[in-house]
């Protein structure tokens, strides 16, 4: 006859929490959690020019990446000079500093990634250096995510109307254009629309797909959530309020502007991306309008909202200052910058977000 062990209810719960732990410690050990989350680092980074107009720029881009710890990055202003790839340039350069990205030849627009890429198009090519669109499909331990670069039209720059600008001149106006009507015709010259417009009919097929979607980019255009009555005497608006088209189409198709998410408040948190203060570059070349003010917002990340993906934080990175009527000025907001680690490589502030990434 066999004896029996008798265990307590109280040893039996001690025994159940040991094993708990010791399972828990096997999983975190082998990657396997059953409810793993990770953090993505989102950045949208217009380099001007690949960093060739700041002396050092180009090395400071991959300075930043680094430091910023980015993991996905949406690129602007993608030359490939002397016919040399710069999408095979960032990943060597990376891997000579020890990091491994991913990123594939593109024109304009480019995508650069810490995680696989499983294939990359030109969605919206560029034509007559009037914008474009990089899409990506990223393996991110196993979820896709649709990751969309966009740098699109400089040219019909609406912006620059209420403040006696033309938008693709820059040549000074006899008097500030106020008549919302006659700002959104003439922003409609620009292609800007055409490629928002096959941004959101591409990711509508990638989110039936159950894929994640985000878009990061130099818009070249402001946001109609900063346009509006409380800074239509601000930044030389002159007295408008408007509803500038492509974010709001953007808004209307599901895409959250992730700055204006977390920092509503468009008096606080301006979230100025342009003109920035370059220290190292004449005043000359960062001023387009020199007689006016026209900090604004066109550098953007949007996402689509899905149970997986929270918004943690975003800051934006580079100089706290920006130019306005051809002068330095120190920003006074709220915004949470990020300030260069050494030579900052474009006239745009960068922008980071964080994302926390749910199986």
């Amino acid at each position: 006859m066999q004896n029996k062990v008798q265990v307590s209810p109280k040893n039996s719960i001690k025994i159940a929490s040991i094993l708990l732990i010791c399972l828990s410690l096997f999983l975190s050990l082998t990657g396997c959690k059953s409810n793993q989350k990770q953090e993505i680092k989102v950045m949208q980074f217009n380099i001007w020019q690949e960093g060739t107009v700041v002396e050092k720029g180009y090395p400071a881009i991959l300075d930043e990446v680094i430091r910023l710890e980015a993991d996905v990055i949406a690129l602007s202003e993608v030359r490939n000079y002397k016919g040399e790839i710069l999408a095979d340039r960032l990943v060597n350069d990376f891997n000579k500093r020890g990091y491994t990205f991913y990123s594939q030849k593109s024109q304009d627009s480019g995508i650069l990634s810490r995680y696989p890429i499983l294939s990359q198009e030109d969605l919206y090519p560029v034509k007559n250096d009037q914008g474009s669109v990089t899409k990506a499909l990223i393996d991110i331990n196993g979820t896709v995510l649709a990751f969309y670069s966009a740098h699109l039209d400089y040219r019909h720059c609406a912006l620059y109307l209420p403040r006696s600008y033309d938008g693709t001149t820059w040549k000074k106006l006899d008097k500030p254009v106020t008549d919302t009507a006659l700002i959104a015709a003439y922003n409609n010259q620009s292609m800007r629309d055409e490629a928002i417009r096959a941004i959101i009919a591409d990711a509508s097929e990638e989110r039936e797909k159950g894929r994640l979607v985000m878009l990061g980019g130099d818009l070249n255009e402001p946001s109609h959530l900063d346009w509006v009555s409380a800074t239509k005497d601000r930044y030389d608006h002159n007295g408008v309020v408007m509803q500038w088209p492509n974010t709001k189409t953007l808004e209307k198709a599901g895409f959250i502007d992730a700055y204006r998410q977390q920092y509503p408040n468009v008096l606080t948190h301006p979230g100025f991306t342009y003109p920035a203060d370059n220290p190292l570059v004449d005043i000359k070349k960062l001023a387009w309008s020199p007689d006016a003010d026209d900090r604004d917002r066109i550098d953007y990340i949007f996402y689509q909202a899905d149970k997986r993906l929270k918004l943690r934080d975003i800051s934006i990175v580079g100089p706290r200052g920006s130019i306005a009527r051809n002068r330095r000025v120190t920003e006074d907001t709220q915004d949470p910058i990020i300030l260069p680690d050494g030579t900052w490589p474009t006239d745009h502030k960068a922008i980071l977000a964080t994302f926390i990434l749910a199986k």
